[in-house]
């Protein structure tokens, strides 16, 4: 690989190589302040599929330790993209030291709230919002539980932030920690945020799992109770290894689901919803 990247997120450090240098520094940028990896776990590789194709009409192919044989290549300017979709794909493939969620996570108080559910849901923006608003950000897409202890650690990567959600953080947060507009992609228009100095800081501080929440957006405010079958049915898709860690995963998710309160949230704004998990997390920790 012609050119290197390295760095550690949370527990987890990850090797990035790539053919251009462009994507590299765009990453450089915006993970400035994380620790340097010295034995990653994960490989992350950038390349052409042709060697002519790093000059003419340049496109991306991800590669890595894990991969995906068909994937499509990305156009160069995607190419910040492409690295945090390996990224993601070595996790979501190759994770097994833990029980891994697809779902957003804040911390207040040594404790955490889980959010989880469909795309579209909400639960990166809202992850998110709370970092800027008291809570420390402990990751908008991956949730990492720990089998053993049931502590859940952080994974602070570069938020994601998706078509109108852009503007609600455009002018709130400094404009250093923002990548690129990236335009025209298969989820529209994506702007990558680096999260918060604290969230930074306090990446290696695992803390309880406390509350679990499943959002729904674009409907009437609602909070409604659920029953522990449901919850746990729900967790399993939400996990992309919970088959891969056999009865390890098991444990780990049952006991999340017997000591952690859940509850199904609608909401039809942000800030709707912001006000629905201060109280029931307030109602929590009574």
């Amino acid at each position: 690989m012609r050119h290197e990247f390295r760095l550690t997120v949370g527990p987890v450090g990850f090797r990035i190589g790539s053919d251009w240098r462009e994507p590299l520094d765009r990453l450089a940028a915006l993970y400035d302040g994380y620790p340097e990896t010295a034995l990653p776990d994960f490989t992350v590789r950038l390349f052409a599929q042709r060697p002519w194709r790093r000059f003419i009409r340049p496109s991306v192919m991800i590669g890595g330790d894990y991969m995906l044989p068909d994937a499509a290549p990305m156009a160069l300017a995607h190419g910040l993209l492409a690295a945090e979709m390996g990224m993601n794909l070595q996790m979501a493939l190759g994770q097994r030291r833990y029980l891994l969620l697809h779902a957003s996570a804040a911390e207040k108080g040594g404790k955490a709230v889980l959010m989880t559910g469909a795309s579209g849901a909400g639960k990166s923006t809202l992850s998110a919002l709370l970092g800027e608003r008291g809570w420390r950000l402990m990751g908008d897409e991956f949730a990492l539980v720990d089998c053993e202890t049931g502590l859940l650690h952080a994974f602070p990567r570069l938020v994601s932030l998706k078509n109108e959600a852009i503007a609600l953080f455009e002018g709130q947060v400094d404009a250093r920690r923002f990548g690129p507009k990236l335009s025209d992609t298969p989820k529209g228009t994506i702007r990558h945020m680096r999260p918060n100095d604290e969230a930074v800081a306090h990446m290696a501080e695992p803390v309880k799992p406390a509350l679990l929440l499943f959002p729904r957006f674009g409907h009437e405010a609602a909070v409604r109770p659920m029953g522990a079958g449901e919850v746990f049915v729900r967790l399993t898709q939400a996990s992309t290894n919970y088959v891969a860690l056999g009865e390890a995963g098991f444990d780990a998710l049952s006991s999340l689901v017997k000591t952690v309160p859940t509850r199904a949230i609608d909401y039809p704004d942000t800030e709707t919803a912001l006000r629905l998990v201060e109280q029931l997390w307030t109602e929590s920790s009574l």
